[in-house]
């Protein structure tokens, strides 16, 4: 979706614009636009999920979550203040933050969402074993313009390999379409991230199963070395079906990111009603069992790029002092 069409199909912050009745009165909504990836990816998941807690926990507000080719096309129109929070995975976060090419950017972060180990799949009656193994082979990296091409091409660089030259490639128009192509053979593996992650577990649940294929330890130790922003991580075993043991990866944490001038009040109550509902988020979706206001202090780059609306939240509740 170009960002011109969303900002004529956006509706932004309609503070007092609709109302809802709360008995006999009527509470005044404000509506909050969150960019989230294209169909069959956590993003979507995700966003859905925060989008119910938040307007149960707090009837004043009306998240409307909406489908975007994800987290490289999140960021401009968040910036282009058409979108006023939206998801964005660790890599493209960083680049972002710190000007990697591009001007640094001036967003702020709302919360963490949750760590995203990456990994490759591969059917359980691969021959395939290690990350070298698959060189040479066609491998889905993820949908266009989401987060999780970049990560596995910082995976990738520490180990010397270079992704679209060592391996075909293949970027997804739709998240959900990678599965399929591995189950038939059209891609030999399947780059994703994370726990709960939708794609892992279609191919965990298949027929004859799944493996997954992680960095080994002097492959992270190696990956580490050259881009240290990686941060070792690991997917508890029972993460999906037939998943025995735990696997150690690396990755980062991807974050709900706002437009720089989301007005504080609404910050603080966004944060607010999301750090009072952690235990209804997580009940509804594992993988944002994450989303709490520590791990969002914790994954921070610094403390500064977190919403000064939020920091007030967070301070409040001895998060931060």
């Amino acid at each position: 979706m170009k960002i011109g069409s969303m900002v004529c199909a956006g509706v932004l912050l309609l503070a007092g614009n609709a109302a809802a009745q709360d008995g006999a009165k009527a509470i005044q909504k404000t509506t909050i636009s969150l960019g989230t990836a294209t169909p069959g990816g956590g993003f979507p998941l995700y966003g859905n999920a925060f989008a119910e807690v938040i307007n149960e926990a707090d009837p004043a507000f009306s998240i409307e979550p909406r489908n975007t080719k994800g987290s490289n096309e999140n960021i401009p129109l968040l910036e282009a203040g058409s979108l006023d929070v939206a998801l964005v995975t660790g890599e493209p976060s960083y680049e972002a933050f710190m000007g990697i090419g591009r001007p640094a950017t001036r967003l702020k972060i709302l919360t963490a969402m949750y760590s995203s180990p990456g990994m490759f799949v591969v059917r359980a009656d691969s021959p395939y074993k290690t990350i070298r193994d698959l060189v040479g082979k066609p491998i889905a990296f993820g949908a266009k313009g989401s987060g999780l091409p970049i990560l596995s091409r910082y995976t990738l660089d520490g180990l010397g390999l270079k992704q679209d030259e060592d391996f075909q490639s293949i970027y997804l128009d739709r998240a959900g379409d990678g599965p399929a192509m591995v189950l038939d053979g059209r891609a030999a593996a399947l780059w994703g991230a994370g726990i709960g992650w939708p794609g892992f577990t279609a191919m965990a649940t298949s027929p004859g199963g799944a493996r997954f294929i992680a960095p080994d330890a002097a492959e992270i130790a190696r990956i580490r070395a050259k881009h240290s922003f990686l941060k070792p991580l690991t997917v508890p075993a029972g993460s999906y079906p037939g998943q025995s043991a735990p696997i150690d990866a690396l990755g980062s944490w991807s974050f709900i990111l706002t437009r720089e001038n989301l007005p504080d009040n609404v910050a603080y109550r966004l944060a607010k009603s999301l750090h009072g509902a952690e235990s209804t988020l997580c009940k509804k979706l594992p993988q944002a069992c994450e989303t709490t206001a520590a791990n969002t202090v914790a994954a921070a780059p610094n403390v500064e790029l977190i919403h000064p609306g939020v920091m007030k939240y967070l301070r409040e509740i001895g998060v931060v002092k």
